[in-house]
């Protein structure tokens, strides 16, 4: 890829950012779907802000505090606390100003200086990547300060806790180290560890890389290894800008700006964000309850205080009381996000469904969470496993694949990754519903045969977008089974044919 500077609007207009020289990226040749660009190293990785107790070897989230023989900083156990990004970085000042973790303190506080701390010292250790990519980055101090509460809690966390308790004034400014917590906040990606705790980690090349709602690169971390692979989701020209996606493209256009605004401090202007229906999907759209058929649309999705207007009738909603209603329903999937995985989590969000088919559009980004929720629990769950499952639930199961696919295919386009893990799931449902269909003579042979050849292909497809995830994921080891399964499938079909054409010659 090429890393250009837009000296007109410093970063490209579709991501609503007019920032003086800032670079963004462009295909240097012609990329085709699935074409890995780039692999990074992180410069440095640790608890995200807001983070829960953590080991500082492995990032594993703790129940109770255990500590560092060292330090006496948080680890699982003595291994971790060997680990090279525990021991060379905050354990060794630590320990050596008797900096200790304060028991009864708040964790989620004393964290808050970690991932600094290791940036600080990884810019002594690699000056040359420091000055080239790193302190290049936007850090947004101006607008971070003009947020009292959370940069009075950063002075006193992380900058004169690091300045003055670590000792650290003859090593970094304090603006220095600011800045870094400006880069950090602004231009960090989550990383799932192999634990499955979220913790934050820079990669200048991804950050540079502008924003849009529906983007064309897809990232992947390496297993066991603080590296990510970016590669295309969909064929790039030669010249075209390079995209990725700071936040969840599945959520509505109402909570994504917000997000954006608060977490990297700007206001997304891209096509998506901009069109009342979200390029058709309706995953900002409710429905009208005062006449039959009417859909209401915020009168300019780009103005968060813009009212809410119904395309058929009269009736307006404010945006205060659109934010109400989301506000509600966020809270009570957030609650139906802690049931265990089970049968008591089926009910709960099959009942949320028909709760919101009152007054959320069909295909609303709230349904669409939990359509999502439910494809992955039929088949998994106790009492509802896949060879339990009757025909009327296969079908539900494909449904809802079917729906989640019709808007990935639109915000998620491509070799995405929940495309690949949705494809595969579709084909499972169809497998065996088909299967049943065919065993009870609803399906004739024929009609059975063209069906499961429809399966093979959805099956293939999904093979091929998982099996670009790195080896060693889950969703790698699914691609490669996906794409040996498939020529087993076309030939237990066509055998099932020559077996019936025998019957019939004897």
């Amino acid at each position: 890829f090429q890393k250009k500077v837009n000296k007109k609007s410093g970063r490209n207009t579709h991501s609503g950012l007019l920032l003086l020289q800032f670079p963004y990226c462009t295909a240097a040749c012609h990329l085709s779907a699935g074409e890995a660009i780039f692999c990074e190293e992180a410069f440095s990785v640790g608890p995200k802000s807001g983070s829960p107790l953590l080991c500082l070897g492995c990032h594993k989230a703790l129940d109770e505090v255990k500590t560092c023989n060292k330090c006496r900083w948080p680890v699982c156990n003595e291994e971790c606390s060997k680990q090279e990004i525990h021991s060379k970085n905050e354990c060794a000042i630590f320990s050596s100003v008797g900096v200790k973790f304060n028991l009864d303190g708040d964790a989620s506080a004393q964290l808050e200086c970690i991932t600094v701390l290791r940036t600080l010292l990884e810019s002594e250790r690699d000056a040359t990547r420091w000055n080239d990519e790193v302190v290049v980055l936007e850090d947004h101090t101006n607008d971070r300060k003009a947020r009292p509460e959370f940069w009075s809690a950063e002075q006193i966390n992380v900058v004169d806790f690091l300045y003055e308790k670590c000792k650290l004034r003859s090593r970094f400014k304090k603006d220095t180290i600011q800045k870094v917590c400006g880069i950090l906040e602004v231009n960090c990606f989550e990383v799932i560890t192999e634990e499955y705790s979220s913790i934050r980690g820079l990669y200048p090349k991804l950050a540079i890389m502008s924003h849009n709602c529906v983007a064309n690169t897809t990232h992947s971390k390496i297993l066991n290894e603080h590296k990510m692979i970016v590669r295309t989701t969909v064929a790039v020209k030669e010249g075209d800008e390079l995209y990725s996606s700071y936040t969840r493209s599945t959520e509505s256009t109402l909570l994504r700006r917000v997000k954006l605004w608060d977490s990297k401090f700007f206001h997304c202007q891209c096509q998506r964000c901009s069109d009342p229906t979200e390029l058709g999907t309706h995953l900002n759209t409710l429905k009208c309850t005062k006449c039959d058929n009417g859909l209401i649309f915020s009168a300019d999705p780009l103005d968060n205080d813009a009212p809410w207007n119904c395309n058929l009738c009269d009736n307006a909603i404010t945006a205060a009381g659109v934010q109400k209603v989301y506000k509600v329903v966020q809270d009570e999937l957030e609650e139906l996000e802690q049931i265990p995985f089970g049968p008591e989590k089926i009910e709960a969000a099959e009942k949320r469904l028909k709760q919101y088919k009152s007054f959320l559009h069909p295909r609303h980004a709230f349904k669409l969470a939990l359509w999502h929720e439910l494809m992955l629990l039929y088949g998994r769950a106790e009492g509802y496993s896949l060879d339990m499952l009757p025909d009327i639930l296969l079908e539900r199961k494909a449904e809802m694949c079917r729906n989640l696919l019709q808007t990935y295919d639109v915000i998620e386009p491509g070799y995405t990754r929940v495309r690949g893990v949705t494809l595969y799931e579709l084909h499972v449902a169809l497998l065996l519903y088909n299967r049943s269909q065919y065993e009870y003579r609803v399906l004739t042979l024929d009609k059975f045969k063209a069906e499961m050849k429809k399966v093979a292909d959805i099956l293939e497809e999904s093979g091929k977008i998982l099996s670009l995830e790195p080896e060693g994921s889950q969703e790698f080891t699914i691609g490669l089974s996906a794409l040996n399964s498939v020529a087993q499938l076309r030939e237990s079909v066509e055998k099932l044919k020559e077996e019936s054409e025998n019957k019939i010659d004897e």
